[in-house]
């Protein structure tokens, strides 16, 4: 089995766009990744947008997230894409889908790693027809990967027209993380602030709800879940075992110091490693101290320059004060 190299990225869109761009392009460029995950939130408001600014928004993010034919960019849909449970709708979410090429509920393999792409906005457990749409696609993906781990003598009958998947634990892929209290368990530099950690979650909002995240847990048993959404970092362990990590905001407007999960994985093993971008206030600080040595370099170049004109001037007022 092949080892996969993939960038995870979870950003809200911003007026930051330029910085955005040279920081994904400059990741690009520097580490190479055969495979990059966007979990969500791709626009600011996608959910309402009009179909120009739609397409607006289309065009920039391609323009930013411009990436070469041997790099895959895998986009997964988020609140701000389609709206909240209540907002979402079968057209938002068919003209992110064409345009993102997004399936709900989808499984792709990468060199024999299994990663489940979930729309989690459809997991709010009311019965609505996205939802039981997402919940059957869901349920069809977890007999597949179960066909593939059992023996073709013991399940036969059962997996007998299943196209199977390789035997490896998958990789959930979403932006609403996992049920989780509150934050009070994380820690870290790219945490939620001191004060906003012990802020309790609302279920179906800002996590998932307990239920239907005993579902995936149960339909899946993933051995990494990564998730987005709280624009804050967070590692927490599922049912003592399962590691998930919700990775902070790719953008300056939403948080000081953004980052992004570089990770190595094979069908069997995985190796994360977070980037931070520079603080924005150090980008500041350089643009500002760099405007200004321009500033200063462009009068000691010009300084000649300046002197005679000066003294021109200089000598007309004399000459027209002698008239």
């Amino acid at each position: 089995m092949g080892r996969k190299s993939c960038l995870i990225w979870h950003f809200c869109a911003s007026i930051l766009e330029w910085q955005m761009e040279r920081a994904f392009q400059t990741a690009l460029w520097l580490l190479q990744p055969e495979v990059v995950f966007i979990l969500g939130d791709i626009f600011d408001e996608g959910k309402w947008s009009s179909p120009q600014a739609w397409s607006d928004d289309v065009r920039r993010f391609q323009k930013m997230f411009r990436h070469p034919t041997h790099t895959d960019l895998i986009v997964i849909v988020g609140n701000h894409d389609i709206g909240f449970h209540y907002e979402m709708t079968t057209f938002k979410l068919k003209r992110f889908s064409q345009v993102f090429n997004f399936t709900s509920e989808k499984l792709v393999t990468l060199k024999g790693i299994n990663f489940v792409m979930v729309n989690s906005v459809a997991m709010e457990g009311d019965g609505c027809k996205i939802c039981r749409t997402a919940e059957a696609k869901l349920v069809e993906l977890s007999h597949k990967l179960n066909c593939s781990f059992q023996e073709q003598s013991q399940y036969q009958k059962k997996c007998s027209n299943v196209d199977k998947p390789p035997p490896s634990s998958p990789i959930l892929l979403q932006h609403y993380p996992l049920y989780r209290p509150s934050d009070s368990q994380c820690t870290g530099e790219d945490a939620a602030p001191l004060d906003k950690r012990n802020d309790p979650f609302t279920e179906k909002y800002d996590v998932l709800s307990v239920e239907a995240s005993q579902k995936l847990l149960w339909w899946f048993q993933p051995r990494l879940i990564l998730s987005g959404h709280t624009h804050s970092a967070c590692e927490v362990l599922h049912n003592g075992k399962i590691p998930e990590i919700s990775i902070p905001s790719f953008s300056w407007r939403n948080r000081n110091n953004p980052s992004f999960i570089m990770g190595s994985i094979t069908s069997t093993d995985f190796s994360l490693y977070k980037c931070f971008l520079p603080f924005e206030n150090t980008v500041v600080a350089i643009y500002c101290t760099a405007g200004a040595v321009l500033v200063l370099l462009t009068l000691v170049h010009f300084q000649p320059l300046f002197v005679f004109l000066f003294q021109f001037v200089q000598y007309l007022i004399t000459k027209h004060k002698a008239v």
